[in-house]
């Protein structure tokens, strides 16, 4: 790794630990050139995989576009952003352990919604809205009729 101060490329490594939750390590680092200590922090980096919509088009999984979708839904809610940063972690990780190649939009949009339930379920009825395309009062019931029956 370069050193951030003097560029040089012979640093080596004098302390490693994990970080975040074990998703990380955390390096400290001494150049060799300089002599001075910086902190690295190393994470995998997991491919997700493609989003197929219904017309067949594909697009890459958009973490950014997930996270406005929850955050539209969320919206006025009180709901901390650390538990809506958690709900997207497990998201992701149900994704990549399912192992697909691919992942229709319609299996993304049940992940979401069984994450939004378990966050709020206001924000879960406003996601289902647009995600089902509710066309009428009834199929709004209908869901508000389901979630008052299931446990929390």
């Amino acid at each position: 790794m370069r050193c951030p101060f003097c560029s040089d490329v012979n640093t080596r490594v004098i302390d490693s630990r994990l970080a975040a939750d074990g998703d990380q390590v955390r390096r400290r680092r001494k150049c060799a050139g300089c002599g001075e200590r910086f902190t690295s922090y190393e994470a995998a980096e997991l491919t997700m995989p493609p989003v197929v919509k219904s017309d067949d088009a594909r697009e890459a999984f958009n973490e950014t576009k997930l996270r406005g979708g929850m955050q539209r839904a969320l919206e006025k809610r009180p709901v901390a952003t650390e538990e809506v940063e958690s709900a997207i972690i497990r998201i992701k990780k149900t994704v990549l352990s399912r192992g697909d190649r691919e992942i229709s939009s319609s299996l993304l949009g049940d992940i979401v919604m069984d994450e939004l339930r378990k966050l709020d379920d206001v924000a879960y009825i406003r996601f289902a809205s647009v995600y089902l395309s509710f066309n009428d009062l009834s199929e709004f019931r209908e869901v508000i009729d389901r979630l008052e029956k299931e446990p929390s």
